[in-house]
């Protein structure tokens, strides 16, 4: 299992402190080595994250067997919320810009969806109703 311990906390970003558990998150899924989570500020109800727990800014710099793990959390949440949510499609999208730590975008959509509205970001998170898709897309490992 990874932790940040040896990390300086000015090195922290907010993905490591979820991994941590040092703040809150709406889980729908954790192994050894990835973590999936709601976006708080979600394009769509369902947009959920998945981190690996390995640190790296990028997904090329992760080990090749964290990558595989990051790849295969995605592909069976990816599945699940197609099963789970209305929408038909499941976009996904590689980042690490936003928050240096390496992240996969599992996005519910139907048509065109604005995946970077400045609004949605600045507003409050609705806790509750993350919290009830959290339950609704959680799976065991």
């Amino acid at each position: 299992m990874y932790t940040s311990l040896n990390r300086q906390r000015s090195d922290m970003t907010i993905f490591q402190k979820i991994i941590d558990k040092e703040i809150p998150a709406h889980i729908v899924y954790e192994d050894d080595k990835t973590l999936a989570f709601l976006d708080i500020h979600p394009a769509v109800p369902g947009h959920t994250l998945v981190i690996p727990k390995n640190p790296a800014e990028f997904v090329w710099d992760l080990p090749a067997d964290d990558y595989q793990a990051l790849m295969e959390t995605s592909r069976k949440l990816a599945l699940h919320i197609r099963k789970t949510m209305p929408q038909q499609y499941v976009h996904m999208s590689i980042v690490g810009t936003d928050v240096p730590h390496a992240h996969v975008h599992l996005i519910p959509f139907d048509q065109t969806v604005d995946f970077h509205n400045p609004e949605r970001m600045q507003a409050e998170p609705d806790h509750q109703a993350l919290a009830e898709i959290a339950k609704k897309l959680q799976i065991s490992s």
